[in-house]
């Protein structure tokens, strides 16, 4: 018996005629051939985009500059400022699709100035909100290359990031550290956004707050969700805590300005050889009829529990 799999067609999607929408009946995403790639949406059948899109930028393509454009992308961490052409590599050109097996692969051109090569692998579950994104990056140039592959997801404003730290402990029954907590020079914890309770750190998107925040994490069982009008998204990863990471250890990194919010992830540093590639695969889910109103450790248990034990 075949084995069922999400539907994919070819679509217009925001003025970008080479798209690919990907549905099973209850959920459905759209990946840009145009740009990108880009995963510009995932949503409930018909329902809200949970991610951003910046208006302006739409449909457009072939810009000398790189453009935000909102949804999920893959960059090589760590970040270095614009216009770095390892963190700011154009990605406003023609991307291969290639459709096999139920799953979207979708592949930029190398990027010339860096000498990678990305792409990304869709792949939806026959039934229910699961889906896996897996992140590759080659290093075609001659040379060694060391980089962490930073999937980083774009959120649509107004609402509230989380991620959990690791299971907590007492005292003196657990003496060492258990995880980083990293903080930029522009992170201000005592602003309002700001949430902290014993088990889990929130991050609220707010249009009229114009100063960007930042924090990073490191937890074995990684994961950022975002929580929207009763609907959560929810994407994780398994971390190797034997493992160099990126950023002073963090394979979770959450930012927001007056404009969105994202949820970043991070693969190990990972030193390439000529032709070698790091994989990173993130597994989403999406929620409805969640309710959260008073933001309590119990309250994001019972909200969280069904997504981090997909």
């Amino acid at each position: 018996m075949k084995k069922p799999v999400a539907k994919i067609e070819k679509i217009n999607y925001q003025g970008w005629p080479n798209c690919y929408r990907m549905t099973n009946g209850e959920v459905e995403l759209v990946i840009t051939g145009d740009i990108g790639p880009r995963i510009m949406r995932y949503a409930f059948v018909g329902g809200r985009n949970l991610f951003h899109e910046f208006a302006g930028q739409m449909g457009r393509s072939g810009e000398s500059t790189w453009q935000n454009r909102g949804g999920h992308r893959l960059w090589a961490a760590p970040e270095a400022a614009p216009p770095s052409p390892v963190t700011y590599a154009l990605d406003n050109f023609p991307v291969d699709i290639k459709l096999t097996g139920g799953a979207i692969i979708a592949t930029p051109p190398v990027e010339q100035e860096a000498g990678l090569q990305k792409q990304l692998v869709v792949k939806m579950a026959p039934a229910g909100s699961g889906v896996e994104v897996l992140h590759r990056i080659t290093n075609m140039n001659p040379w060694a290359i060391e980089l962490s592959a930073w999937a980083l997801t774009v959120i649509a404003s107004g609402a509230a990031g989380i991620t959990g730290l690791p299971p907590r402990g007492t005292h003196p029954e657990i003496l060492a550290p258990t995880n980083p907590l990293v903080i930029w020079a522009f992170t201000d914890l005592s602003d309002k956004r700001w949430q902290f309770t014993r088990k889990y750190v929130l991050l609220r998107q707010e249009p009229k707050s114009p100063s960007p925040q930042k924090i990073g994490s490191f937890s074995r069982e990684t994961f950022g969700a975002y929580y929207l009008g009763k609907e959560l998204f929810v994407k994780r990863y398994r971390a190797e805590p034997d493992k160099t990471y990126p950023d002073m250890g963090a394979s979770f990194e959450m930012f927001t300005n007056h404009e969105v919010l994202e949820l970043e992830t991070l693969s190990p540093l990972t030193k390439l050889a000529p032709q070698a590639t790091v994989e990173h695969l993130e597994l989403w889910s999406l929620h409805k009829n969640i309710g959260i109103t008073k933001w309590t450790d119990a309250e994001l248990d019972e909200a969280l529990r069904p997504a981090l034990l997909m």
